[in-house]
């Protein structure tokens, strides 16, 4: 296959499989004709048929397909042997109908035009050579058509009405549905404004700023003179505990003072005496 063809084949294909929903591995409905013609053309028709797709492919055939090339006789017996190698589709037909009719039946008919695109929900690739069939599925939306042309496999282009479908379908995208457009008629019941974003220089980074000082209370000086009583008379209470006798006042000198002094002269005298023997 050709690169020019290749692209535009892959094109293709990534328009169905985003709008429409086509998935790999590829369901290939082949017809009676298509396997007629691959046994005279000697085509691998499988082969050819993941080479136009780009992609895994499954193929399937209708009972009633099948049917119609046992009814052309032994003659074409190894068409009947390449459409027994295909997945059978159950097309839900008592009696056997026209291979044309039958696939057209399982593929859907064309939607109207005041109904949404519900054909082809199965996504179906159609694989035939019959004239009449690929005019009646090209009034059908989403169907990708695969003939051989001269010994060549050929992906049709969409039709007019796919791409109707595609564009109706994107421009549906872009609107709100009903859903939405009644939520957002709703009014809200957060009573909470709305906090607006603040535009403008930043400010610094909390961790890298020196924090402030903080300054002491100031007192005042009454404040001040009943803390240092409060704290005379926390400290003449533990030497009342200690002594059992409260401070003397200025210029009286008391027991507890002498008994002081004379301790005082006894450690001096003492320490002057060791230091006389030290020196001798």
């Amino acid at each position: 296959m050709r690169q020019k063809r290749a692209k535009a084949y892959r094109k293709l294909m990534a328009l169905y499989s985003m709008t429409f929903g086509f998935r790999q591995p590829y369901q290939v409905l082949v017809d009676s004709e298509m396997c007629k013609a691959a046994t005279e053309l000697k085509l691998e028709l499988v082969k050819q048929i993941v080479s136009v797709l780009q992609g895994e492919v499954k193929p399937m055939i209708t009972q009633c397909c099948i049917h119609e090339l046992y009814l052309q006789g032994i003659t074409q017996q190894a068409s009947v042997d390449l459409a027994k190698t295909f997945e059978r589709r159950k097309c839900n037909h008592r009696e056997p109908i026209a291979g044309d009719e039958c696939i057209s039946s399982v593929v859907g008919k064309p939607p109207l035009p005041y109904l949404q695109w519900d054909s082809n929900k199965h996504r179906y690739v159609i694989a035939t050579q019959s004239q009449d069939l690929r005019v009646r599925l090209r009034s059908v939306p989403a169907v990708p058509i695969v003939h051989v042309n001269r010994s060549v496999m050929v992906l049709e282009p969409p039709s007019n009405i796919t791409i109707q479908t595609k564009t109706r379908t994107e421009e549906q995208a872009l609107h709100p549905s009903a859903p939405d457009l009644a939520l957002i008629g709703r009014p809200s019941t957060s009573a909470e404004p709305a906090h607006k974003k603040r535009k403008g220089p930043k400010g610094p980074n909390p961790l890298s700023v020196k924090k402030k000082k903080v300054n002491p209370p100031i007192v005042d000086v009454q404040e001040r003179a009943e803390v240092g009583q409060k704290r005379k008379c926390r400290s003449l209470e533990s030497e009342i505990e200690e002594t059992g006798e409260p401070r003397p006042a200025a210029g009286v000198v008391t027991a507890a003072v002498k008994r002081r002094k004379r301790r005082k002269k006894l450690a001096a005298k003492y320490l002057g005496l060791t230091a006389s023997v030290s020196d001798n």
